[in-house]
């Protein structure tokens, strides 16, 4: 039963009319960036040991790679010293040469000279060369080593922190009140148990180990420049302002657009996995092309959604290394005055520039990772959202037990509301004693479903109590309440499995042969031997290779194998034939002895027998009798039987 008095209405965005109304995300307000960042990195802290592990295992890998660059400018200059030292006489020493350069006026070639360490007459030093090129050798492949291990390691916390988050997003899930996803579309929670906490863990994974790196290789590099230079370290030091104005900047415009994308990717799950469960419905009322013009819109709005946010965060890599090859000229040309001055040898010159690559390459990697960043930071506001979500009450420490399993069940002075400024039931009061059979009708609105949901602590009551044998079902457990009913809706719902696996469903611990015998009771042996496999057939999209009335019966098949106390029944046979409900109908029967049902029926035929009938308009009770006592009061069951068995009067032309 699906009725507007029955649920609260659902939320609506700007999707508009038509059979699939309200698909659009309503405008919500996004955290700040930082405080949903923070939260994030606070899902680490169960990991501090292996955090401070990776901390320390970049440390030593970027170590080893920023002494490089040092190590082969050692190797360049003796190289180059060593050509310089084959064209000068041998016999003198560097000094003389360096004099007899000044006395002839060749000042610059002297400076030049003076900042090397020559040995006249001698060529290259090849086994000082060997030396130095095999120990840059091992210290790249040390820093290799050792930033795959720092790589596995944070692989693992990553994948153990999403594992926790998507364990945290089902526990969530599972502690929500119903009422939360009357309001939410199905496709947008899917979205956001799926594709977002995907999201964040590929976000977390591309950037956390770069974000260290980048950092730790900008301080190491840093200090062997002001080792090196200090002038020419402060050059590049011009680099650093730059970076955080225009990462601040672009990121501010950036963050905006990827809540936008990933909110507008919700939507359009919830747009395509409503369209596609109800295929056949706009087929049938050929609303397709109305359907596909939204999926155009709302595809438009994420195309524009994620072409500005990866535009407007792509900005920042280009101008890091715009800004990166200005730093580049300008060492490059102070860095050759100070050579030919002898300030710097050629080498350490090399190895500066090298550093200044070293230098401005992560603070672009930092740029680059801006996009990945935001857009992780972007999709755990909205599972932060999800966690932060008002739960349902939680069951009371220590809970009650009732002391039998009758099933006697009594309603006393309930009041009940969706809405705040709705009324709908108001100081109910009924008993339903075990092994009756109570029937509850009444027009569209009435509220029959509603009173189901609360027997079963769908929705919390507003005041009063419902007891269930002589307990407070607020102070059971919700899975003891559960177990101790069963139920079956208009609406069917079965799983990807075999037919044995649907009925099993009702009670796991169930033997094959009560499994059978359940099938038999409720007429699901006599179409099964009809399969292929039998039992062994496995049913396809939600049961698509069963008929809609044998769907009706494995629900029923369930119920009966679980043999709950009290037993509900939502329109159960509304979706089977004639036959083959007067056959449920006895099956039903002998299922509701000794214990309490109740049946919510339109066809006023299906319940003639019942033990008491309640009739609800406006959320109460307005008669209750049996059949033929409210029939003899010619009241508002009356007009309801008399209006579907009435047979229309065709007046002649």
């Amino acid at each position: 039963m699906s009725t507007a008095a029955n649920r609260p209405p659902a939320r609506r965005g700007p999707g508009g009319g038509g059979p699939f109304g309200g698909m659009g995300m309503p405008a919500e307000k996004s955290m700040t960036f930082l405080p949903s960042a923070k939260r994030l990195l606070g899902r680490l802290r169960p990991h501090r040991v292996g955090v401070v592990a990776v901390i320390l295992l970049s440390v030593v890998s970027v170590t080893f790679a920023v002494l490089g660059p040092k190590l082969l400018g050692q190797a360049t200059n003796i190289i180059f010293e060593g050509i310089i030292s084959k064209t000068l006489p041998a016999g003198v020493t560097q000094q003389q040469v360096i004099d007899q350069l000044r006395a002839s006026g060749d000042n610059q070639k002297a400076d030049l000279l003076s900042g090397m360490t020559l040995h006249p007459g001698q060529g290259i030093d090849f086994s000082a060369l060997q030396m130095v090129l095999g120990i840059v050798l091992l210290i790249y492949v040390l820093s290799s080593v050792f930033s795959w291990l720092q790589g596995f390691v944070l692989n693992a916390i990553v994948q153990k922190t999403v594992y926790k988050l998507r364990e945290d997003v089902e526990t969530k899930v599972n502690a929500l009140p119903l009422s939360y996803f009357d309001k939410m579309q199905r496709g947008e929670l899917l979205s956001r148990v799926t594709n977002d906490v995907d999201n964040i863990g590929k976000s977390m994974q591309q950037t956390l180990s770069q974000l260290v790196n980048s950092l730790l290789t900008v301080v190491g590099v840093l200090i062997m420049m002001f080792l090196i230079s200090p002038i020419l370290a402060l050059i590049a030091l011009v680099t650093i302002p730059l970076t955080l104005v225009i990462t601040s900047v672009i990121a501010k415009r950036s963050q905006k657009l990827f809540v936008a994308q990933w909110a507008h990717t919700g939507a359009l799950n919830g747009q395509v996995e409503e369209a596609y469960s109800g295929h056949a419905l706009v087929k049938v009322f050929g609303r397709h092309r109305e359907v596909e013009q939204r999926f155009r819109e709302k595809n438009g709005e994420l195309y524009e959604a994620s072409f500005g946010a990866q535009f407007v965060s792509g900005i920042i890599m280009p101008s890091m290394m715009f800004v990166g090859n200005l730093v580049y000229v300008a060492i490059a040309v102070v860095g050759g005055l100070f050579v030919s001055n002898g300030s710097l040898s050629l080498g350490d010159v090399q190895a500066f520039i090298q550093y200044s690559r070293q230098f401005t390459q992560p603070l672009s990697q930092l740029g680059s990772m801006a996009n990945l960043l935001q857009s992780g930071v972007a999709s755990a506001e909205r599972v932060f959202e999800l966690l932060d979500a008002e739960e349902q009450r939680p069951d009371p420490v220590p809970a009650q037990v009732p002391a039998t399993a009758t099933g006697r069940l009594e309603f006393e002075n309930v009041s009940f509301r969706y809405e705040e400024e709705k009324p709908l039931i108001t100081d109910l009061s009924l008993v339903a004693q075990p092994g009756q059979t109570v029937a509850i009708v009444g027009p569209t609105g009435a509220g029959k479903t509603t009173l189901v949901n609360l027997m079963m602590r769908f929705y919390e009551i507003d005041s009063g109590r419902i007891t269930l044998d002589g307990t407070d079902i607020g102070e059971m457990t919700r899975d003891e309440l559960r177990s101790r009913m069963g139920m079956v809706l208009q609406d069917t719902w079965l799983f990807a499995g075999t037919i044995r696996d649907n009925i099993a469903y009702g009670r796991p611990d169930a033997t094959e042969e009560e499994i059978l015998a359940a099938a038999r009771a409720t007429y699901v042996d006599r179409f099964v031997h009809s399969l292929p496999d039998g039992y062994d057939t496995l049913l396809e999209d939600e049961g698509g290779n069963v008929s809609a009335g044998e769907k009706q019966l494995l629900t029923i098949a369930r119920a009966f194998l679980a043999r709950p106390s009290v037993l509900i029944l939502d329109e159960a046979t509304s979706s089977v034939d004639t036959r083959t409900e007067v056959l449920v109908q006895q099956a039903m029967k002998a299922l509701r002895q000794d214990r309490t049902s109740f049946v919510i029926a339109h066809r006023l035929s299906t319940i003639r027998d019942a033990d008491l009938i309640l009739v609800m308009e406006s959320g109460a009770i307005v008669e209750q009798g049996t059949h033929s006592e409210l029939l003899a009061k010619g009241g508002a069951y009356f007009t309801l039987y008399t209006s579907q068995f009435a047979a229309p009067v065709a007046e002649e032309a």
